[in-house]
C-alpha cells in the first residue's frame, strides 16, 4: 500500500502499518473485525464492524476503500483519522460506511489503551460504577413457558427480564409461533398486530402474578406498530409498570417519537436502527427518547458514542446500548466501557456466548450473576484467535432469507 502522508509532523515514528477486516461466525453469526496493525511490533488494534446482514459489503469496504488512506497515518490521531474517513466518501453514513469506520475507530482507542497501559474506560474519565446490570431474554410458545424461562433467569441473579412470548402463524419477535394458524387466509403463517396487542397485555398481567413486583420488566415490539397502535400498546401496559417498551414504530416514523413519547406512561427505548449519531442526537433533543440504545457500530463507533453518552447526561436520557449475539465481543467491551463510565447509564443488554466464541475471541466478557465487569486489561481486554476465526466461516444470506419470512395473514410484508 502506498503511505499517506500525515498532516504534521511526526512526533515520534509510530505509524499505521495495515488494515484489515476478519469475517468469523462461530455462533452462526456472521461478526466482523477490523485490525489495524502498527510499525510497533506486536501493537495493534481490535475493533468491532458488524453488519451482519451485509457484512461482505462492510469488509471490502475497509479492505478496498479505508486502509489505503490510513497507511503512514499516526494512530493516536483518532478524530482526525474517524473524521476522514467519514468525510471521504463524500455521500456518507448509512450502516455500511458507519460499520467501517466504526472498525477502525474501536481498533485506534484498543492501541490507545495499550499504549497507556489502560482499559480503554480509563481513558473515557474512569468508573463511576464497578459493573453494569443487565437485561436478558425470556421467550416461549406459550406465556407460561416464557415466565418460566423467566423465572430461571432471575434464579440466575437477573434483575432485568425482557418477556417475548409466541403468537399464532409465524409468531412474534423473539418467541416462537404455530404453523398454519391462519389456514384461510393468503398466508397461513401470518404475523397479526390485532392478535398481538390484544394478547401482549395479558403477557404482563400473568408475569406480576407469577414473577413478582420486585422484578424488572421489558418488552421489544421490533418496530412493527404504527404511531397510534404504539400508544395504545403502551397505555394497555402502564398497569404492568415497565422498565421500557423497545422500538415501537419503525425508523421511517421516527418523526413521530416526540408525541408517541408524549402520550406513552411507559419509558421508549429506541435507537439500534439509527445508522449516525446525528440522527441519534435529533430524537434525544427532540425528547422522542427515554433510553437511547444504539448499535454503537452502526453510528462510527466510539467516538461518536461518547458523545451521545454527553449529550444523554445534559438532557436526563439514559443509554442501553443494543448487544444480542450480532456484537462481536469486542463491540460488547466498548459498550461496557461507556456503561461504567457514564452517570447516564440505563440498562445493557446482553448475550451470553457460548464456549467456541470464547475461543475465537480469548478475553470474551460474559455475565456473571446478572452484572457485566469490564477487563482491566491495556485497551479492550479482548483477542482474536485468527487461525480459530478461520474454522468458522460466515453463511450469506441467513437473515435475509429469515426476514423474508415475516408477513402478515394477508401476505403483506412486516418488519422483522
Amino acid at each position: 500500500m502506498q503511505e499517506t502522508q500525515a498532516p504534521w509532523p511526526p512526533r515520534d515514528n509510530l505509524t499505521i502499518t495495515r488494515v484489515r477486516a476478519i469475517v468469523t461466525a462461530p455462533e452462526g453469526i456472521p461478526l466482523v473485525v477490523v485490525r489495524v496493525d502498527t510499525s510497533d511490533d506486536g501493537l495493534y488494534g481490535l475493533g468491532c464492524a458488524t453488519f451482519t446482514q451485509r457484512f461482505h459489503a462492510v469488509a471490502a469496504t475497509v479492505d478496498e476503500h479505508i486502509a489505503p488512506m490510513l497507511v503512514g497515518r499516526h494512530p493516536a490521531d483518532i478524530e482526525d483519522i474517524t473524521r476522514l474517513i467519514h468525510l471521504s466518501s463524500y455521500w456518507r453514513t448509512g450502516p455500511v460506511l458507519n460499520n467501517a469506520l466504526s472498525g477502525i475507530d474501536m481498533a485506534l482507542w484498543d492501541i490507545a489503551g495499550k499504549r497507556a497501559g489502560m482499559p480503554v474506560y480509563e481513558l473515557l474519565g474512569g468508573r463511576v460504577r464497578t459493573g453494569a446490570p443487565l437485561y436478558l431474554h425470556a421467550e416461549g410458545a406459550t406465556v407460561e413457558a416464557t415466565l418460566e424461562h423467566a423465572a430461571h433467569l432471575m434464579e440466575q441473579g437477573y434483575t432485568h427480564v425482557r418477556l417475548q412470548t409466541g403468537q399464532p402463524g409465524l409468531g412474534t419477535y423473539g418467541a416462537p409461533g404455530s404453523a398454519g394458524a391462519y389456514p384461510h387466509a393468503p398466508h397461513p403463517d401470518g404475523w397479526d398486530r390485532r392478535q398481538y396487542l390484544r394478547t401482549t397485555p395479558a403477557l404482563f398481567e400473568r408475569a406480576r402474578q407469577v414473577l413478582g413486583e420486585e422484578v424488572e420488566l421489558l418488552h421489544d415490539v421490533h418496530s412493527r406498530l404504527t404511531p397510534k397502535e404504539a400508544v395504545v400498546l403502551a397505555r394497555s401496559l402502564e398497569p404492568y409498570r415497565l422498565f421500557f417498551l423497545e422500538d415501537v414504530i419503525a425508523p421511517e416514523n421516527y418523526d413521530r417519537l416526540p408525541e408517541v413519547r408524549a402520550a406513552s406512561p411507559v419509558p421508549l427505548a429506541v435507537g439500534e436502527l439509527l445508522v449516525s449519531a446525528q440522527e441519534a442526537a435529533r430524537i434525544v433533543m427532540d425528547r422522542g427518547v427515554d433510553l437511547l440504545r444504539c448499535h454503537i457500530s452502526a453510528i462510527g463507533g466510539l467516538t461518536p458514542a461518547r458523545k451521545l453518552v454527553a449529550l444523554c447526561e445534559l438532557t436526563g436520557t439514559r443509554t442501553a446500548w443494543h448487544s444480542p449475539g450480532d456484537v462481536s465481543p469486542i463491540g460488547v467491551a466498548a459498550n461496557l466501557a461507556l456503561d461504567v463510565s457514564t452517570s447516564a447509564f440505563g440498562i445493557q443488554e446482553a448475550h451470553v456466548y457460548p464456549d467456541e466464541v470464547g475461543e475465537v475471541f480469548p478475553g470474551a466478557l460474559n455475565p456473571v450473576r446478572g452484572y457485566l465487569y469490564p477487563s482491566d486489561r491495556p485497551g479492550w481486554g479482548v483477542e482474536l484467535d485468527e487461525k480459530l476465526a478461520a474454522q468458522y466461516p460466515p453463511e450469506t444470506h441467513l437473515h435475509e432469507r429469515w426476514a423474508a419470512r415475516v408477513r402478515r395473514p394477508d401476505g403483506g410484508l412486516e418488519a422483522p
